[in-house]
């Protein structure tokens, strides 16, 4: 005998049952009533190998034997109920954490907030790819694309540009200028004016710009799918923002009180602030003491602009009001470096204690740590993302920060994504990763931009040449005749040793060290902190040196086999010079110029055009359209930007953003969802014998299809893992469940047929109705469907039997139910 029906229940509470009944319709909940004298097993009469039929009234025992079956792997690939499970448990299994309780009367009020914000976001944003109605323009112009360029026109698709030139339309005597491209099937001749309003530039997120093949003039249809799993693709990210951003402005917290101490502390900075890092200091005040729900902002700055400062003072606040601050680093490097400006800067607070907590320290200097962390006893705890690790608890954290997030592991991202519902959270950042670009630009997140330089900085001389040994020696030459120090950066430790022999010969009287993340912790930690006091001349090393490290007289930086990394990483590497007021020098080098690709040879165009000072934030824009979209969306999601190019696929995602309204999907209560199929199964008495209680398990089936899928997923899977595949008429049951299930979830309300029709009552608007169709897989269920008012009606070709019938609305509902991440759901 199997054990307790209870271990099939979801949750490990459940409410108090309702009255013990199942029915798939609101008026007459008593369509399955089991009535006999004793559970089955224990009666000895006659009546163990029948069966019972259910009906509002009666039951009626016949003799069938019944064996659970354990179905084959084709069995289970082509059972709907099982299919359905997967796909739910895929789309939903993320969001448990996040899932929050909001009414429809709520979400309508923040969605107006969000609105107000993404106007301000895009107000902000004055430059070139604005059009006249305010909406993000990435066309290109035709004049700039070059024979054999790819393009995609936006109602035909993908193809190949040829050239341009002027020809004379039949029914004008004026020569017109004209686009040529050419198709899979033919060539298309466009005037220039509408080419400039249909064209872009059809470039992918990796290293190869050839689509898999070009559109056709004669069927545009296959594009047109391509463009609706594009835009699908599109309104998740949308909606998963959103209910991210719906999530944190569900929660509280005690404003922080705006107290002299931190007027004080402000006072202590020994500098005049930029206008950008002042604007900066008020948006983050504001933050903290006049709004109750927990900051998120990114502060985007230059390397040296200031935006540690913003930082210090975030954290004065915070810590003035009894609660921890963390200051997370990627590297430990940049950690230390914060933990002495950090330490500095309260060194007049002695009642405030700053620790660090990284890998080198001793076991027992790390355990002591840990529990002043635990205790209250440390204030500010600085460290790289062990602090985010399982054993650290805080007392009492207010605030993080985070310093350079691009740098962390996606599970580490996973980690500061999930501190943000419950703490304050500050980002700094020189070049933000796509997505914090993205969630500035539209208001989903709040952003400071700093783009002044202090007054003493002079520009970065950045110069981009092939290797050779003579250019080096007579860079570094110049640096060290000039009393300067110098940066000799690799992409990889192997070659370190290579180039360190190489300088030793060339300046055989001059302290040269080697740094990298490998090292001996101690030593690692002695190279940096001899280089910052001017011991060591050349530090030849890997990109642990790329973030926030801070030494005013080391103003050469030489990058070898620049093609090697990242846009964002060379940006942030150069910045490492120029921190005083000496002219600080660049040197970008590369191998042979036919050995890059075309993506390496764009990034190094891309670096020397942005020379002036902060521009950080236009750079991280164009690093987003060479870098690609695995940052953005998720890897899984890359392939979609493939479908349409990623220039389109921005248009569209800004389309989609300013009109977040149109994604909502408004469900309705599960019990009034009516659904009149007049179908009764029978279940085998052998079954319910099989069953430990089966009036508590179609009790519980209910109750949990009444509280939502993933509830109703998880009893379905525990059903048959305990008594394996039902037979047919318990699966009857459970689909009429289902169905009832997602209806409610649609905004469904009621569902029956007459004849060939079947009809649907819905509160769903037309564009959610279009958009949900257009991504249905199934040409049939698509095709069959209209709405028309408040009805969702199906023509069938012929009248279906009640199993049937159900089957067809099941399957139907299904695929419209997978739309659903795509769409917010109040």
């Amino acid at each position: 005998m199997a054990s307790s029906s209870s271990s099939l229940l979801p949750r490990s509470h459940i409410p108090t049952p309702l009255i013990s009944k199942i029915s798939s319709s609101p008026r007459t909940w008593s369509l399955f009533i089991l009535t006999y004298p004793s559970h089955p097993k224990n009666n000895n009469n006659n009546n163990n190998n029948k069966r019972l039929f259910l009906s509002p009234t009666n039951a009626v025992y016949t003799q069938s034997p019944y064996t659970p079956s354990t179905p084959s792997k084709t069995e289970l690939h082509n059972d709907p109920i099982t299919v359905l499970n997967e796909r739910i448990r895929r789309d939903l299994s993320k969001k448990e954490a996040f899932r929050t309780v909001m009414d429809s009367e709520e979400a309508g009020k923040y969605m107006k907030m969000v609105k107000v914000q993404q106007q301000r976001g895009l107000q902000k944003l004055k430059g070139d790819r604005e059009s006249k109605d305010g909406v993000f323009s990435y066309k290109v112009d035709p004049y700039t694309l070059r024979s054999g360029d790819y393009v995609v026109h936006r109602k035909v698709g993908v193809g190949r540009f040829v050239g341009m030139r002027f020809d004379v339309a039949k029914n004008s005597s004026q020569p017109t200028e004209y686009v040529f491209i050419e198709y899979a099937d033919g060539m298309a001749k466009l005037p220039v004016n509408k080419a400039a309003k249909m064209l872009y530039r059809y470039s992918l997120p990796n290293e190869t710009k050839k689509p898999k093949a070009l559109s056709k003039l004669s069927d545009t249809s296959a594009w047109e799918k391509r463009k609706v799993k594009g835009k699908v693709a599109i309104q998740k990210m949308v909606v998963d923002l959103m209910e991210l951003y719906l999530h944190r402005l569900k929660q509280r917290r005690p404003l922080y009180p705006k107290s002299p101490a931190m007027a004080e502390f402000a006072a202590l900075f020994p500098y005049e602030p930029t206008p950008d890092q002042k604007r900066a200091f008020i948006d983050v005040e504001r933050d903290l003491t006049e709004r109750e729900t927990p900051m998120d902002r990114l502060i985007c700055g230059d390397v040296g602009f200031g935006k540690t400062e913003v930082a210090l003072r975030a954290i004065s606040c915070v810590v003035s009001a009894k609660k921890q601050a963390m200051v997370l680093a990627p590297t430990i490097v940049l950690a230390k470096q914060h933990f002495d400006v950090i330490s500095e800067r309260f060194s007049v607070y002695p009642d405030i204690k700053v620790g660090l907590l990284s890998r080198f320290q001793t076991k027992a200097e790390k355990e002591e740590n840990l529990d002043k962390i635990k205790n209250g006893s440390l204030d500010i705890i600085v460290g790289t993302h062990s602090l985010l690790g399982d054993r650290v608890t805080y007392n009492n954290l207010g605030l993080l920060v985070v310093d350079e997030e691009q740098r962390f592991g996606v599970k580490q991202k996973e980690k500061i994504a999930s501190f943000k519902t419950s703490v304050d959270v500050l980002t700094l950042s020189a070049t933000p990763i796509p997505r914090t670009l993205y969630l500035a630009l539209t208001g989903f997140r709040d952003a400071s931009l700093m783009s002044t330089p202090p007054p003493e900085r002079v520009p970065i001389k950045t110069h981009l040449s092939s290797f050779s040994e003579d250019k080096v020696v007579s860079a570094i030459k110049y640096e060290l005749d000039r009393g300067g120090q110098v940066f000799y950066v690799l992409p990889r430790i192997k070659g370190l040793d290579e180039v360190m022999t190489f300088l030793a010969e060339s300046f055989p009287n001059v302290e040269i060290a080697i740094a990298h993340g490998k090292l001996y912790s101690k030593q690692l930690e002695d190279t940096m902190e001899k280089f910052a006091l001017g011991e060591i001349k050349i530090l030849i090393c890997t990109n642990i040196v790329e973030s926030g490290l801070d030494i005013q007289n080391a103003n050469t930086i030489i990058i070898q086999d620049v093609q090697q990394f990242g846009l964002a990483q060379l940006y942030q590497l150069r910045g490492r010079v120029g921190r005083a007021d000496k002219e600080a020098h660049a040197y970008l080098f590369y191998p042979d110029k036919s050995l890059l690709s075309d993506q390496a040879l764009e990034r190094l165009a891309a670096i020397e055009e942005c020379r002036e000072l902060g521009q950080g934030f236009q750079l991280a824009e164009k690093d987003m359209g060479i870098r690609g979209f695995g940052a953005i969306f998720g890897e899984q999601q890359s392939g979609d930007v493939g479908n349409v190019g990623i220039d389109l696929f921005f248009e569209m995602l800004f389309e989609s953003l300013s009109k977040v309204e149109d994604h909502r999907v408004v469900s309705v209560p599960y019990h009034s969802v009516q659904v009149d199929i007049n179908i009764n199964p029978h279940l085998p008495s052998d079954y319910i014998n099989y069953l430990e209680n089966p009036l508590k398990i179609i009790n519980d089936a209910e109750r949990v299809a009444e509280k939502d899928i993933w509830s109703l997923m998880q009893f379905t899977e525990n059903l048959r893992r305990q008594y394996g595949k039902e037979p047919r008429s318990m699966e009857i049951l459970l689909k009429k469940l289902y169905l009832r299930r997602m209806a409610a979830d649609l905004g469904i309300t009621s569902i029956y047929s007459s004849g060939k029709m079947i009809y649907m009552k819905t509160n769903m608007s037309k564009k959610v109705f279009k958009m949900m169709t257009e991504s249905m897989a199934s040409d049939l269920h698509r095709n069959s469907l209209v709405l028309e008012g408040d009805q969702i009606k199906a023509e069938l070709l012929l009248e279906l039997p009640k199993e049937q019938l159900l089957n067809w609305i099941f399957q139907c509902l299904a695929e419209l139910h997978a739309s659903l991440p795509s769409f917010i759901k109040y």
